[in-house]
């Protein structure tokens, strides 16, 4: 029998099972959902699931140019604006799926130059299909951090190339892209913001060659405000690990601090904060 491989801690909760009793609405069958382009691997997706319409905004999809090849990204922008700001929205381990590509006109209905990248492509293959977790992690977890940071730099090149303002430029990201947006926000000097929703901040061992550094270790080189969004009831982020987070940003740091705020009942001056979300009955 062959052993399964370990889940990264960052997904391990989506792969826990939950009471279908305790959630509210219906759900897409497996086939509707996938007709409707969200993946499967995190779960049942909601029948009442965000649909963001596409009024007033220029949509697509588009090639980077990056160091070995054309990196596919999605993009939505206000139409008919100049110099938009710039913001990335960091993909989990799922692929470029319906969810992230909603997010990206949302970002766009406000007014932003939003644009998501695939940065798995070099695997050959289309993540969006695989709806087992445990398959998804050999081929995501090989992704260096140079070439993902490398990637993302070079999704800003182009978003400037397009009329996108980068001297107001944000990066968010969700589960394994919050992560990557810890990891920015230490790496590009000229972000002016970022968001985290949960991604893990301590890294195992083991990836130590690819992932050189966790976001608790680059704590002290964020270059920019982030604020970490982490759920209570996340096993695979043990509040533990948030706390450590947020004792490490409170160290002295070469970044711009932001001004004192109540996050988590709790003022801060750090230049960015984990901040943890109440536990709800029925949510994971």
């Amino acid at each position: 029998m062959s052993a399964q491989p370990k889940l990264m801690p960052d997904v391990e909760g989506l792969a826990r099972q939950v009471d279908p009793l305790s959630r509210r609405g219906f759900f897409l069958t497996a086939s509707a959902a996938a007709a409707a382009g969200y993946t499967l691997a995190a779960g049942p997706v909601r029948a009442d699931a965000i649909k963001t319409d596409t009024t007033g905004l220029t949509v697509g999809d588009a090639k980077v140019k990056v160091s070995d090849g054309e990196m596919p990204v999605y993009y939505a922008r206000p139409a008919n604006v100049q110099n938009p700001p710039v913001i990335l929205v960091a993909m989990e381990i799922f692929g470029l799926h319906e969810y992230i590509k909603d997010v990206t006109r949302r970002l766009g209905k406000l007014g932003a130059f939003a644009i998501a990248p695939d940065y798995y492509f070099r695997k050959g293959v289309d993540l969006t299909k695989i709806t087992d977790i445990p398959q998804l992690m050999p081929i995501v977890n090989t992704k260096p951090d140079a070439e993902l940071l490398s990637d993302l730099d070079a999704t800003v090149a182009w978003a400037k190339s397009q009329g996108g303002d980068t001297s107001r430029l944000g990066i968010m990201g969700f589960c394994r892209g919050g992560r990557t947006v810890w990891e920015y926000a230490a790496h590009n000097k000229d972000l002016k913001a970022a968001v985290a929703f949960y991604g893990t901040v301590v890294d195992p061992p083991a990836q130590k060659s690819l992932w050189p550094k966790s976001p608790t270790e680059l704590a002290p080189e964020m270059k920019a405000p982030v604020l970490g969004l982490y759920g209570e009831a996340d096993q695979g982020i043990p509040l533990t690990q948030v706390d450590a987070m947020k004792s490490a940003l409170q160290k002295p740091s070469r970044s711009r601090s932001m001004p004192p705020r109540r996050m988590a009942s709790t003022p801060t001056t750090a230049p960015a904060t984990a901040r943890t979300r109440p536990k709800t009955p029925g949510t994971r």
